[in-house]
């Protein structure tokens, strides 16, 4: 008998060689019917993998993240067998599960093209082999073994993956029907499972993401257990289209891009300037309450100063190349973190543990190299600016800062009705301490420190071993938009590492030199992202206090383009920005174009408002709202901005 413990604590017995979905089967058959995968002692496997000794166990469901990835790795393999039987010779490269759905890198054969008149097809032919319910069958095999078996298939680039990448003895195929892939696993344990399946889209992807390699088609897809949830994503994706950053940017004039300044280099535009700066000084006022001193650093730096930090070694192969002057042997770069510009802002002169904590901050613009194929919008830029800073403070310290980064990161969630978030802490592997730096001692006075902060703030963080970073541990929050995607924002890093490449050090109490912990910390992550994810999360319908033009004024005629000029003076005057339309237009265009700009209020002006001295109202998707005078508008705009702001002041 071997012992299996459950994620609540609780033990039972069961039989040497017992899987997953037997221990399912005897908690309850509903369970039994709706478990996809499960995790034994930390990894994910086949519910059919025996367990052969006592073991810590948890049961994925579709509501699991390791449920969905165990479902989609296997709807990939769908995919291929699919594809293998409508395009003979296909080969095959990657096929991953990835966080919304999978794909699969392939190479027909000369001649024989997949595009989206295709996808009708792949579906039907993916639906026939899942209604089969054919199991996934696991297998250990020789490197030469898999060899053989790959080079009779003709599969050239699984051969290559296995003479580079794999090591005998390690190898693993997966077969479902007459498909058979290389493959890690997990799977669930059939394909029955799969009931709805939606071919997404068709790109081009180098082999293995080299660039001097060959272009492949990498097939995108997504599938789910009911039908219903299938027509749920679509309509969200449908949702997701019209609220693209990209196509509302360019409607409400925010941002643009040009082939002439560089891929992958936004152009901010008046309005979306105005909203930046909003964004900016929202942030400063909020760091200012807890103590932070802003800097700005230079767009460049030494190349010694990303040797001596590590990002040359880490970043230097994949990003802009150095930057030569007429001295010899002088080197610069595009600075790609502020991180190693705040350390010699801590150097430059001696510091005492009474300086601590230094809290260092700077809206300061990065640049890293990203292939063009993978820029996409503001969320995926090569030039971008962090709202970045750093806390070099004593290890005592570390749980207090945490608290009150939280708190920061709270308050700007707050703002913008970001309420439904999630936290991920990334720890050591702790049975692996030789690719961390930092002494035992600290590292687990770190990482008690962040489970202590999160507790104390009642949140309940996903704990994840092995994914903290080498210099230290990390929490991350993942936030939920108005429909349902999930995105990365708020990171808070603690860092061992740093301080010591630049022998950073303060004079403690006892006047022994020791040196600082540094926490990074980024509550918006970065001014491009946090828009890109505000505009799809609010339709472009930003707060009052944020939007960069709050009111459209619209005269009827020409002949009333004075009247709107005099109130947008006024306006001005009084703290509520405006523009005046004064095309030559009709009314209802105006009203359609600015509409489409997403301005909260239009003041529409006659001959009846210019006499009387007043504005007809219309509210941005509420139409009419009544006349007002002037004063009385204006401070109802102020009033609303006013209770607004006072978010910002939590």
């Amino acid at each position: 008998m071997i012992k299996i413990t459950f994620p609540d604590g609780s033990v039972r017995e069961y039989e040497q060689g017992v899987t997953g979905l037997q221990i399912a089967e005897s908690i309850s058959p509903a369970l039994a019917r709706n478990v996809l995968a499960c995790g034994v002692n930390g990894e994910t496997v086949e519910l059919n993998r025996p367990i052969n000794e006592d073991a810590k166990i948890e049961l994925y469901k579709w509501e699991d993240e390791e449920g969905k990835h165990a479902f989609w790795h296997t709807s990939a393999h769908l995919l291929a067998e699919a594809l293998q039987e409508l395009y003979p010779g296909i080969q095959f490269g990657f096929g991953p599960a990835i966080e919304n759905g999978f794909f699969y890198d392939v190479m027909p054969k000369e001649g024989d093209v997949i595009k989206e008149g295709d996808f009708e097809k792949i579906e039907k032919k993916m639906k026939e082999l899942a209604s089969k319910d054919e199991p996934v069958v696991r297998k250990e095999i020789s490197k030469a073994d898999a060899l053989k078996e790959f080079k009779a298939d003709g599969q050239d680039y699984k051969c290559e993956h296995i003479e580079q990448d794999l090591a005998d003895g390690e190898i693993t195929t997966y077969t479902q029907g007459k498909f058979t892939d290389l493959c890690k696993g997990p799977h669930i344990v059939s394909t029955g499972a799969i009931k709805a399946i939606k071919i997404t889209s068709v790109a081009g992807a180098f082999w293995r993401g080299d660039a001097k390699r060959e272009q492949m088609t990498r097939i995108y897809g997504i599938s789910f257990p009911k039908k219903k949830m299938l027509d749920e994503y679509l309509v969200m994706l449908e949702e997701a289209k019209k609220r693209d950053h990209r196509k509302i940017g360019k409607e409400m004039e925010l941002f643009m891009f040009s082939e002439r300044v560089g891929k992958g280099m936004p152009i901010w535009l008046p309005a979306g300037t105005e909203l930046r700066l909003r964004l900016q000084d929202m942030l400063r006022r909020i760091q200012k309450r807890y103590g932070y001193q802003e800097v700005i650093t230079p767009h460049i730096g030494s190349k010694n100063l990303y040797v001596t930090s590590g990002h040359y070694a880490h970043y230097g192969k994949d990003s802009f190349q150095p930057i030569h002057t007429p001295e010899d042997d002088e080197e610069y770069m595009l600075k790609p973190m502020n991180c190693p510009h705040h350390c010699e802002v801590f150097a430059w002169k001696p510091r005492s543990y009474r300086d601590l904590p230094l809290r260092i901050a700077e809206f300061g613009t990065v640049y890293r190299y990203e292939k063009s194929g993978e820029l996409h919008g503001l969320t995926r830029v090569r030039s971008f600016t962090q709202d970045d800073a750093h806390i070099f403070c004593r290890p005592d310290q570390v749980k207090n800062e945490f608290l009150r980064v939280m708190d920061i990161i709270n308050t700007v969630f707050s703002i913008f009705n970001f309420t439904d978030f999630e936290a991920q802490i990334s720890l050591r592997d702790p049975n692996d301490h030789e690719k961390y730096i930092g002494s035992d001692e600290v590292w687990a006075e770190s990482e008690q420190a962040i489970i202590d902060a999160c507790k104390e703030k009642g949140l309940n963080a996903k704990i994840e071993y092995g994914e903290a970073a080498f210099y230290g541990p990390k929490l991350d929050f993942m936030v939920k938009d108005a429909i349902g995607r999930r995105w990365q924002l708020g990171t808070i890093q603690v860092d061992y590492n740093l301080p010591e490449r630049f022998k950073l050090e303060y004079t403690d109490d006892d006047n022994t030199k020791k040196t600082p912990v540094m926490i990074h910390r980024a509550p918006f992550g970065s001014l491009e992202r946090f828009t890109a994810v505000l505009i799809e999360h609010t339709s472009g319908h930003f707060p009052l206090w944020l939007t960069p033009d709050q009111v459209a004024i619209l005269p009827i005629s020409e002949k009333f383009n004075d009247y709107a000029v005099q109130l947008s003076k006024y306006f001005d005057s009084v703290g509520v920005r405006t523009i005046v339309d004064d095309r030559n237009e009709k009314i209802g265009r105006k009203i359609r174009d600015n509409e489409m700009k997403r301005i909260p209020y239009m003041l529409v002006v006659g001959e009846k408002e210019q006499a009387d001295g007043t504005v007809a109202v219309r509210k941005q998707g509420q139409g009419d709202q009544g006349t007002m005078t002037k004063e009385d508008f204006a401070k109802k705009i102020n009033d609303e901005v006013a209770e607004q702001l006072k978010a910002t002041e939590m």
